[in-house]
């Protein structure tokens, strides 16, 4: 019953901080009650806990690194978020994989450099990472952590408790997969435009992402899933092709492949 009253005070304490605050990546006025400093924080906490984390080594090659390093500082200085420090990571890791964090932190596994062509596809797959910072998709993301977890404060206080939990886990899903494929399309088209503008190849976006496409498809087949958290590749690549003013072909428009995950995230 208390936690019921005390709902509102806690929503209120979140919220009472916030203002609506334009975001350069969505072009709109969002609500986000992150401050950037705290988002740093949270990211730089992130980062030291995977420093310590066997399952996520670091590469020893200083060379590899620097070149990741150097065509970040290329995106960064084409991109519209400059008011965090970038860190670039590249990890001892076969999978071919790329992911960020909050705060401005990028990991390259080393098993994707060494399946990209030249620097235009790595420039690709670091400039798609920074397009997620830049539109603060992690933090939209703990955003609705935090409201679900209200969420389940105030359901477990209520009669058929069992039944409004799963409805608010069923919520909570869709809240993740919903606009997940939102933002990967959002991340592709912000990423191919600071390609552009960094003087890397954007087109070798599109080659990358067919180069992801035939690797998946040589996978073993997965049962097919009405969720998906991520749009299929050709989705994918239409969007970019939009974005650089590129002819469409059929292709461009259907969606055969199998269910998988996909490493840009």
């Amino acid at each position: 019953m208390y936690k019921i009253l005390f709902l509102p005070l806690i929503l209120f304490i979140l919220i009472s901080g916030c203002s609506p605050e334009y975001n350069l990546a969505t072009n709109k006025e969002e609500m986000i009650y992150y401050s950037t400093d705290r988002e740093v924080k949270i990211g730089a906490s992130v980062d030291k806990a995977l420093s310590k984390d066997k399952e996520f080594k670091l590469a020893d090659d200083p060379l590899l690194q620097k070149r990741v390093e150097d065509i970040g500082k290329r995106i960064v200085d084409v991109c519209d978020r400059k008011e965090i420090k970038y860190y670039f990571r590249v990890l001892a890791d076969e999978e071919i994989n790329a992911f960020s964090l909050p705060g401005g932190y990028v990991y390259i596994n080393k098993g994707l450099i060494d399946k990209v062509a030249n620097d235009d596809e790595l420039a690709a797959v670091v400039a798609h990472e920074i397009a997620h910072i830049v539109a603060r998709h992690s933090v939209k993301k703990l955003q609705a952590v935090m409201g679900y977890s209200l969420l389940r404060i105030l359901t477990s206080q209520i009669p058929k408790a069992q039944e409004a939990n799963w409805s608010a886990d069923y919520a909570f899903e869709q809240i993740i997969m919903g606009y997940g494929r939102d933002d990967e399309l959002l991340a592709d088209k912000l990423g191919a435009r600071y390609c552009r503008l960094a003087g890397y190849d954007p087109s070798a976006m599109v080659s990358f992402l067919k180069k992801l496409q035939e690797v998946n498809r040589k996978k073993p087949l997965q049962p097919r899933s009405y969720l998906k958290s991520h749009p299929y590749v050709p989705d994918r690549i239409r969007t970019v092709k939009q974005e650089l003013g590129e002819d469409m072909n059929f292709d461009d428009f259907i969606n055969i492949e199998q269910v998988y995950e996909h490493p840009l995230q």
